[in-house]
């Protein structure tokens, strides 16, 4: 008789292999920002399964043939600012998952990007890789760990029709970039730098479920204005683009299955 993790692995197989024969029907958004849930006209959930004390919001609603759920992490209950950063997008990606089951997620928000690597304000990224640039652990093998690079689902045909820029993305948990966390995205050859992909990719992976990668960039991480103050002067206006485009992203993917994307 095999064991049973490997019997569990095998069932998971039959099922990633099941969904891959049909057409999307749900998805999950994990997103920091709101304007999207306007436009697909998502009304918010208020008997989520979530644990009571939560600040996560779950908007949901339908759209062509798709269930949209949508994730918003929401403000945290200490401090009353957004729930950003790893720990969070970590919790909610699990909970979120266990909750409602989606064939494909999309983490879709902000990131900082490098003009080295040709990113400019208002560009939007399709992730090709993740990996983390602040978990330094010089151990053989935990330093692997430690970066934790991932390959997200491969999705060519969105990528042409989109006509959309790929590069890798580089996660930490701190808006500026120290000395060591500089050296660690140019070791993972980041394009862009978030706070919150890895850590989405990672229990995307660990739960089985395909996860893409949506990033606008807001400021320029090696040009000459400060990270913080670039960021807040075009959110507005690259929030608005990230709009348009996880709109064109659910709209390629209706009425397809994963192989197609």
């Amino acid at each position: 008789m095999a064991p049973h993790r490997e019997g569990s692995e095998a069932s998971v197989e039959a099922m990633v292999a099941q969904v891959e024969k049909h057409p999307i029907s749900t998805i999950l958004i994990i997103i920091e920002a709101l304007p999207v849930v306007n436009k697909f006209q998502l009304i918010e959930n208020p008997h989520s399964s979530f644990p009571k004390g939560v600040p996560w919001i779950h908007y949901h609603g339908a759209y062509k043939d798709i269930t949209i759920n949508l994730i918003w992490p929401g403000k945290d209950l200490t401090f009353g600012v957004d729930s950003v950063g790893t720990i969070s997008a970590s919790l909610v990606t699990y909970a979120s998952i266990q909750a409602l089951q989606p064939d494909l997620i999309i983490n879709a928000g902000t990131a900082g990007g490098f003009k080295e690597k040709g990113a400019a304000i208002g560009d939007v990224f399709l992730v090709s890789h993740v990996a983390f640039h602040d978990r330094r652990i010089p151990i053989p093998v935990f330093d692997l760990y430690g970066v934790g690079l991932r390959q997200t689902y491969s999705t060519p045909n969105l990528l042409k029709a989109l006509n959309l820029k790929t590069g890798k993305l580089s996660t930490g948990d701190s808006l500026d970039m120290s000395p060591h966390d500089e050296a660690s995205i140019a070791a993972n050859d980041a394009t862009v730098k978030d706070m919150e992909g890895a850590a989405v990719a990672y229990v995307a992976e660990l739960l089985k479920v395909p996860a893409i990668f949506v990033k606008a960039v807001t400021d320029i991480v090696d040009g000459e204005k400060p990270t913080a103050e670039e960021f807040l002067q075009n959110l507005a206006a690259v929030t608005a683009t990230l709009e348009e485009v996880v709109t064109q992203v659910i709209d390629f993917i209706s009425g397809k299955c994963l192989p197609e994307l």
